[in-house]
């Protein structure tokens, strides 16, 4: 009898033992690469690298979401409720989430039960400029790594949530911060780096994932050395050569909104911010490599190739927006192609493997800067909408110009689907009054030279999801919406669409004809990216809920219009019943 009690003992401390082992289950390059293929897990931002945030899974569709029902809501707790635009990771059962203040957390993706709960403690003198927000982690081996608002990057133990290595990216005292989420490209942690209202220098790196040692370094503004190893690896471009003087040295170009890779092309695309400082009368020439997306070597660091969507940029239009890898269908041949919808208001299709101009095409009711582009890639820039220079009493010529430098899409992520072969982009129409200023620089402190004033184009709506055809660059079909779009998009071969509101609404649409098939009301703005998997064979949905962002902080007359939206911190968890 006694024995048998300790076998009985010996049974269940071993089986107590798989679980917990279970649950820790390293990821490898291999999962990473199949991430968007499998649909048990997402260990990628984006789910998969290339960023296409398409799901496999059909349970969930047109017919059956009308069951989908909320399982159980995870709150990020305290008084820090702001800005909730993080998408989660799942793996083993355990969902791995960001929130605002450089948090994260593991929560048990059956019950909504905290696991473990780690905090950045911010010191007081960090500099974010659109919200203390977090958009997401990265997943490998055993580690979940985040960045901080301190330009930290951060790993911890997935079971514990203890450190494992902490590094610092850069000095958030002259205005650095990082606020996107990281992404695994051969066992590599990849950053860029947030702050080009400060006039720092973008730049893309690679740390190795396991022990956060930096590996390669390349600024993303004309000018600077790149390191490999430690050592020299060549200047980006040709100093000088699109930057007159000193400017690029305080060149901005910031990398903030993380980047995608294709492993076919073997090539990392990151987008790059606006140059410094916006009054653009202060930097003659295109400025590279600004406003633009370039291609990186993940072995060695180097840019391949570049494309610059608004060269010479005068509005902060950026050039951040992802660049999302698909297969191209166009008279009669497949191309390898990449597609971003740009703050500009463009919706861009390039030849992945080499950056060449295929198409761009208006997504948005008016771009005013520019009426198109040319064959070569080049805008055809309407000159009388550029902000004027500064005069001697101070401020130059005004103009109102759309779209408004929030952007046409500014950093929440579409989706493509292979099945439809449309993509989904959140959109926003609105425009400015925008000047230009004397400006200097200073370290630390704001470097604009301009001033702005946003407003709302019409009066019925201004947030626009809109299916895009990218062999056309027309519009297939769009859903209107109140307030801004500023949440994420996620599609699914249930042929399904679903994106959130600042109203409060989860909503799922019809991907093929945009009729709105189901939405839910968290309580507050949903400005995060849904994720959907598979669990004990059932299919859920997940989503972070927590308005805020840049439009509260920066929307002039458009943040009046959504001031009384609640805010609000919470994770949502849903699914599709087995019967």
């Amino acid at each position: 009898m006694r024995f048998s009690k300790f076998l009985a003992g010996a049974v269940s401390a071993l089986a107590l033992f798989a679980a917990h082992a279970a649950t820790a289950s390293p990821v490898t390059d291999e999962d990473i690469a199949n991430d968007a293929k499998t649909t048990d897990d997402v260990v990628t931002y984006g789910i998969g690298n290339q960023g296409q945030r398409y799901s496999p899974l059909d349970k969930l569709n047109t017919t059956t979401v009308e069951g989908l029902r909320p399982v159980w809501a995870f709150s990020f707790g305290g008084e820090k409720m702001r800005g909730q635009e993080s998408q989660a990771l799942i793996r083993d059962g355990v969902m791995y989430v960001t929130g605002s203040y450089s948090r994260l957390f593991a929560v048990d993706a059956h019950t909504g039960q905290k696991k473990w709960e780690y905090d950045a403690h911010l010191p007081d003198g960090i500099m974010p400029c659109c919200d203390v927000v977090n958009r997401g982690a990265a997943l490998y081996d055993n580690l979940v790594i985040f960045g901080t608002l301190d330009a930290k990057l951060v790993a911890l133990d997935r079971d514990t949530g203890k450190v494992v290595w902490k590094k610092d990216i850069e000095d958030y005292k002259a205005g650095y911060s990082f606020s996107a989420a990281p992404m695994i490209v051969k066992g590599k942690v990849i950053t860029g780096v947030s702050g080009g209202e400060f006039g720092i220098v973008g730049k893309v790196e690679a740390r190795d994932a396991k022990t956060g040692e930096l590996i390669w370094s390349r600024p993303t503004v004309e000018g600077h050395m790149g390191t490999l190893q430690g050592k020299d690896n060549g200047i980006t471009g040709t100093k000088n050569a699109s930057w007159p003087g000193d400017m690029w040295k305080t060149g901005g170009a910031a990398t903030w909104n993380g980047g995608t890779y294709d492993a076919e092309t073997n090539l990392i695309y990151y987008g790059t911010g606006n140059p410094a400082p916006w009054n653009s009368h202060t930097r003659p020439g295109d400025n590279l490599y600004s406003s633009s997306t370039v291609a990186i070597d993940p072995d060695t660091g180097k840019i391949v190739w570049s494309y610059q969507t608004t060269p010479h940029d005068g509005w902060d239009f950026d050039g951040v927006n992802e660049f999302v890898s698909f297969d191209l269908e166009k008279d009669g041949k497949v191309i390898k192609a990449g597609a971003k919808a740009d703050r500009n208001g463009y919706f861009f299709v390039l030849d992945r493997t080499n950056g060449k101009f295929i198409s761009a095409s208006p997504f948005v009711t008016k771009t005013t800067w520019a009426n198109g582009f040319d064959k070569n890639g080049r805008p055809n820039y309407v000159d009388d909408n550029r902000p004027g220079a500064p005069e001697a009493a101070g401020k130059g010529k005004s103009v109102f110009s759309a779209p408004a430098f929030l952007g046409g899409k500014n950093w929440m992520p579409m989706a493509y689907n292979p099945n439809t072969k449309l993509f989904y982009v959140p959109a926003n129409e609105w425009g400015m009054d925008i000047w230009n200023e004397p400006i200097t620089y200073k370290k630390g402190a704001a470097y604009l030279g301009a001033g702005f004033t946003i407003k709302p184009l019409y009066e019925d709506y201004i947030g626009a999801l809109r299916a895009i055809d990218p062999t056309t660059g027309k519009i297939v079909w769009e859903y209107k919406n109140e307030a801004p779009l500023w949440g994420g998009v996620l599609t699914t071969k249930g042929n399904l669409v679903f994106t959130g509101t600042p109203e409060g609404y989860l909503k799922a649409f019809d991907a093929t004809t945009g009729k709105e098939v189901w939405k839910f009301n968290t309580g507050t703005g949903v400005v995060g990216c849904p994720i959907t998997w598979e669990m004990d064979g059932e299919q859920y949905v997940g989503v972070a809920s927590g308005w805020g962002g840049a439009v509260p902080l920066w929307g002039g007359d458009v943040a009046k219009k959504v001031k009384d939206i609640n805010q609000g911190g919470m994770l949502w968890v849903f699914k599709l019943p087995k019967t």
